[in-house]
């Protein structure tokens, strides 16, 4: 797939033994962005998915989901690192390899029964997309479904998703770490 061709492979990034799949060299490639929004677009219109925003995670997230959002017409609501959005929020620890993280989103930015798609450039452990997901469901916010360029499915993240119940597009895979 033109997709998978244009993602760059790094070694030992950001640790030995680690295979990092570096999208930058996809979004700068005007011909690759493009198939990058159009199969989302596409596909999201052809499965009939019904959401009413579209959830970008920091900050690949943002780019992909807000050329998204634009293309389906829907609203875009980002989840950030804690401290960079101005309003009052709720936020999401998660775990990482060594140590935890946190995300937040704005406390009124999805309502009560409101349906929402996730996106993101990469599923690895699930880590961020299942934070991101209890940020929305604590709104009374719905998943519908979430949305990755990239599944590294030997890393688990996939299972973690599905497990959960979650609706899971990606677009291409890679093995390994």
């Amino acid at each position: 797939m033109p997709i998978k061709s244009k993602i760059r492979t790094i070694p030992d990034h950001p640790k030995k033994g680690i295979m990092f799949r570096d999208i930058t060299t996809l979004l700068k490639d005007a011909v690759g962005f493009r198939l990058v929004i159009d199969d989302f677009t596409q596909n999201f219109i052809k499965e009939g998915l019904k959401f009413d925003y579209i959830v970008g995670i920091e900050s690949r997230g943002f780019i992909i989901g807000g050329a998204l959002a634009y293309t389906l017409g829907k609203g875009f609501v980002p989840i950030r690192k804690p401290g960079k959005l101005p309003g009052k929020t709720i936020s999401q620890e998660y775990k990482l390899e060594y140590g935890t993280d946190k995300i937040e989103i704005h406390k009124d930015a999805i309502s009560k029964g409101i349906k929402v798609l996730i996106v993101d450039d990469l599923l690895a452990t699930g880590g961020t997309a299942l934070a991101a997901a209890a940020l929305v469901e604590k709104l009374g916010g719905v998943v519908a479904g979430m949305a990755f360029i990239v599944n590294l499915p030997d890393i688990g993240g996939y299972k973690k998703l599905k497990a959960k119940g979650y609706k899971i597009y990606s677009q291409t895979e890679f093995e390994g770490d």
